[in-house]
């Protein structure tokens, strides 16, 4: 098929270069989809409110160290996000955590111990393993116990993780093993989590295996042999990808704006008007892709999707991180592994991790320093350092890290802290969360010209967000280069 002006195929390229498709949003989610959009030679615009683009995904300088603030890894699951990474020469830095297990803190008399090995979401495969007894004590252990001796009739049918764990292992279980981990996790409760969803199978398997631990045997199990880390990083920090994908957008010719607020998106003839804050005149789009955070996202598709609700259903988690740079020889030995997750109600923080224990790059370049990140807020509650300003809210963190490492530290060991704040997306994994994304985007697809991405939508973490803004963005240009006939193809 030629591609001189006239032909099939060099009307089709005419018509790409013709096609304006604004983004609205820089995340990763964003950046992808303008990535896939750009590769077919659609003229991209990208338009983010902030000064930079990444989203959640964020560095910062702690005492003269580049460290990441926000996301610091990426599930392997799948392999999308390493296959983005290849595809943007990203191979090469591709790592991997330390091995180890986390611990769990808020124990009773304030202990603290690893979290056992061989279960899914906390749920322990064999409650009288002696690690699951150090947390759950023997009355913990003996009634869990009894989810062997329940009757097989009531097995398989529930869906909320926090009823089957409590019904099936008791409250011990629930609260200091499974909760530390949603929590951490997901900074949502466990009654708040599908099963389904969480962990696939986990259902059918106890229908199979008669009791929630055989269940937790079997696909712990299979899972066992597969291959690789759960998760993986970047050397330098995951802020690289970000700067990747803006790099590559660049070079093929899309225009990525920072400090710029849209206002509304309203139609116009043939398209779209997008209105930003402080501009003349409205910019015209062909398509429009929003991949902002869902109340933005729904504030400005809800004027132009009648079917879509302007306000979201539930409120999404507000998370503070604070990183701490400490000159602390008593962390050498990583006494409490990568990380710590808490019981709730325990403690002011729901996490801890100590970055340079996991993270070889991080500890090659802290040289000598140690990095740890102290997490507060979960669902439905505010940081405990929301009405800290930054000095007090640095203080909080190292007494929470003192508590949840076991080790003494002191102001003096304090040489850097950074405080970030940001919203965490109700997890895909939330109950009625699929029918709640599925109705949404069944919504704003039925509009021509506009579609959504983001973490709200396709469930939080990147492994989640690239393959479905990969496919949202297939679906916009496909609408674009062949309309009408793009549904026959």
């Amino acid at each position: 098929m030629s591609d001189q002006p006239g032909s099939a195929l060099g009307e089709l390229i005419e018509q790409a270069r013709d096609t304006h498709v604004v983004v609205i949003g820089g995340g990763v989610a964003g950046l992808v989809a303008a990535l896939e959009c750009a590769k077919v030679g659609l003229r991209v615009t990208v338009l983010e409110a902030s000064d930079r683009v990444g989203g959640v995904i964020r560095s910062a300088e702690v005492a003269g160290i580049t460290v990441d603030v926000g996301a610091e890894s990426y599930a392997t699951r799948g392999g999308h996000v390493r296959a983005l990474l290849n595809e943007l020469g990203l191979d090469d830095a591709i790592v991997r955590p330390a091995a180890g297990r986390a611990w769990v803190a808020g124990l009773p008399g304030g202990a603290a111990a690893p979290l056992p090995s061989g279960g899914i979401l906390g749920i322990p495969d064999n409650p009288w393993s002696p690690e699951v007894r150090r947390i759950i004590g023997w009355s913990g252990a003996w009634r869990a116990y009894l989810d062997r001796l329940r009757p097989p009739l009531t097995i398989g049918h529930e869906r909320s993780l926090g009823r089957l764990v409590r019904s099936r292992m008791g409250d011990r279980v629930l609260e200091r093993l499974v909760a530390p981990v949603t929590g951490g996790v997901y900074s949502a409760r466990p009654d708040d989590i599908d099963v389904d969803v969480a962990a696939p199978g986990l259902n059918s398997a106890l229908t199979r295996a008669g009791s929630l631990a055989g269940a937790v045997g079997q696909l712990a199990g299979a899972r066992s042999g597969s291959p690789g880390s759960a998760v993986e990083g970047i050397d330098g920090g995951m802020s690289r990808l970000p700067s990747a994908l803006r790099s590559r957008l660049v070079e093929l010719g899309a225009d990525v704006r920072t400090s710029v607020r849209v206002e509304a998106v309203t139609a116009a003839d043939s398209g779209w008007a997008i209105t930003i804050a402080d501009a003349g005149a409205a910019l015209h789009a062909d398509a429009v892709i929003v991949a902002t955070p869902e109340a933005e996202a729904r504030r400005l598709l809800s004027a132009v999707v009648t079917a879509l609700d302007p306000a979201p259903a539930t409120p999404a988690a507000i998370v503070e991180i604070v990183t701490l740079a400490l000159e602390a020889p008593d962390l050498d030995s990583a006494p409490r592994g990568t990380g710590v997750l808490t019981v709730p109600g325990a403690r002011a923080a729901k996490a801890l991790t100590h970055s340079t224990a996991k993270w070889a790059w991080l500890a090659r370049d802290a040289g000598g320093l140690h990095l740890v990140r102290v997490s507060f807020g979960a669902q439905g509650e505010a940081p405990a350092t929301s009405e800290l300003d930054d000095a007090d809210a640095a203080q909080l963190a190292l007494v929470e890290a003192s508590a949840l490492l076991g080790v003494a530290l002191d102001p003096t060991q304090l040489r850097g802290a950074h405080r970030e704040r940001y919203v965490q997306s109700q997890p895909a994994s939330a109950m009625g969360q699929a029918e709640r994304s599925a109705a949404a985007r069944a919504a704003v697809r039925a509009v021509p010209g506009l579609a959504v991405v983001g973490a709200w939508i396709s469930g939080t973490g990147l492994a989640q967000v690239v393959p479905d803004a990969v496919a949202e963005a297939e679906h916009v240009r496909r609408g674009a280069l062949w309309g009408d006939r793009a549904a026959d193809r």
